[in-house]
């Protein structure tokens, strides 16, 4: 796909049930940064008058796009469709940059200011969204706008294709959570637009981050054509701390990139779905993926074993996809490091330093089994304490180590203690695994980090012992990863600051 040169409007919609509010939004809007506002008529309490369209629109602050959307495509416009026209032909008169029309109302009827002409569909991607785009570009209109339901970020990706091919300026948006993507990159394509409300709580369509999003977390105003991208894929998503930590890295160490979330539903298919549409755009400039649950399994499978690390293809998860310009793949698995670092710069000691020391590991799910495989690797003596006995043999079985109950874990002798269960996160912050520390441990590591400090670590810090934070893992495995991708050095104390500002530490 050849980019198109431009600009893309940050255009932010006005939701307020008020003339005056609306006019105080906008005035607002303005002050952080927004390049136009859509003045949504259909969100106020009683449909305007020729005095408050004037009181709204004359002499606005910056550009204005005039929407009163219907209801057939998801507005709040319920009156008679007549009525509906009457206000926008008012609204005219008081010569905004755009009037939005939807695809549905014949030209004839259009009022006289230039048109976006417009097409939602809140169910799916349309049948015929080919020859909805293709009757759009033959339309008097000045602006094609397509905006749909994406089933996953693959389907986003049809929208920054729409926006960034047509001959005519468009917005093309995929909506909801699964469709940022297509909002973020608005920009990299030259779409005309994408939408960026003014709080979490004024959006006019599911999925618009917010203008503060866009210029802090996303450094809207540096992103071009050129732009790498990065994100994380899993499901959930939205709660990641993850686009803030690597943005800000990206920024602080001069990289031309964005990092964004990428919601995909469980399930092979639907991560290959994705990786097959991504990799086949090259203007994408996807560049490296962090890979989260419940993913890990299928990125390996995806990227093939001949690929990733050794330990990656023994724990039988891949948490980092690095992507060379050519679509050569590697994965990696930078968990088990973040972990085995963590605690080894507690104790100051080196990996190989473990071989020999007695690591006690509670749990044996998905964290437990990278930490138990890197522990084997480098020679440690592990036994796994679990409620479900089975599963914590089977694990000590696959990489050496013992096994026991859960019930046990208070009478054990070990130097070292890893929680990699989620007993004691964030809400449920007064529960432990343990409700005191045996005397033979020295170290104790939570991998939780919602807390900073949970109720096993408050413990081990009481009784003098060294105490390891998830916080450090969490930031070692995305200093891992950003080196992987950047081939530099992280800025590991922004990233860490990052982390600690988004736990309100």
């Amino acid at each position: 796909m050849a980019v198109r040169a431009g600009t893309t409007r940050l255009i932010c919609p006005l939701t307020s049930a008020t003339v005056e509010a609306m006019r105080a939004d906008m005035r607002a809007a303005a002050t952080a940064g927004a390049d136009t506002v859509e003045c949504r008529l259909d969100f106020l309490t009683r449909a305007p008058e020729p005095g408050d369209l004037a009181q709204l629109l004359s002499d606005a602050p910056l550009d204005v796009i005039v929407t009163c959307r219907a209801e057939r495509e998801g507005g709040r416009f319920a009156g008679d469709e007549r009525d509906r026209l009457a206000i926008l032909h008012e609204a005219a008169k008081h010569h905004p940059a755009f009037i939005d029309v939807e695809m549905d109302v014949p030209p004839s009827d259009w009022p006289d200011a230039p048109v976006i002409q417009s097409r939602h569909d809140f169910q799916g991607i349309p049948a015929d969204i080919d020859a909805i785009l293709k009757a759009q570009e033959a339309s008097p209109a000045a602006v094609n706008k397509v905006a749909f339901t994406p089933a996953g970020p693959e389907d986003a990706l049809l929208a920054l294709d729409a926006a960034g091919r047509t001959g005519k300026p468009t917005i093309a948006l995929a909506m909801g959570e699964a469709g940022v993507l297509s909002r973020v990159l608005a920009r990299k394509v030259a779409a005309m637009g994408t939408f960026a409300s003014l709080s979490p709580q004024t959006t006019s369509a599911p999925g618009q981050p917010t203008l503060e999003e866009f210029k802090q977390l996303y450094h809207w105003d540096s992103m071009s054509a050129d732009t790498a991208v990065y994100g994380v894929i899993g499901c959930p998503v939205g709660h990641s701390m993850s686009p803030a930590i690597h943005n800000a890295a990206f920024a602080a160490a001069d990289v031309d990139a964005v990092y964004v979330p990428l919601l995909i539903q469980p399930g092979t298919e639907n991560f290959n779905r994705f990786m097959d549409a991504a990799l086949a755009r090259a203007w994408l400039d996807l560049r490296g993926l962090s890979v989260t649950i419940p993913h890990k399994e299928s990125a390996l499978a995806y990227v093939g074993a001949d690929n990733c690390d050794e330990l990656a293809v023994r724990i039988g998860a891949v948490n980092t996809i690095t992507i060379a310009p050519g679509g050569e793949l590697r994965g990696d698995n930078t968990d088990y490091a973040a972990a085995i670092d963590a605690v080894c710069d507690a104790i100051g000691i080196a990996r190989e330093g473990l071989a020999g020391r007695s690591v006690a590991v509670l749990g044996a799910g998905g964290a437990a089994r990278a930490i138990v495989a890197a522990l084997a690797h480098y020679g440690a003596q592990t036994t796994i304490y679990n409620r479900t006995v089975s599963r914590a043999e089977q694990l000590a079985g696959e990489f050496g180590g013992c096994a026991a109950s859960i019930d046990a874990a208070a009478s054990i002798d070990a130097e070292i203690v890893i929680n990699c269960t989620p007993i004691g996160m964030h809400p449920k912050v007064d529960a432990s695994p343990l409700e005191s520390v045996p005397p033979a441990v020295k170290v104790v590591f939570d991998t939780i980090y919602n807390p900073i400090e949970t109720r096993l670590l408050a413990l081990a810090r009481a009784a003098k012992l060294r105490c390891v934070s998830g916080v450090e893992m969490f930031v070692n495995q995305g200093v891992a990863q950003f080196e992987r991708w950047t081939g530099q050095r992280a800025p590991r104390d922004v990233m860490r600051r990052v982390v600690l500002e988004h736990l309100g530490a």
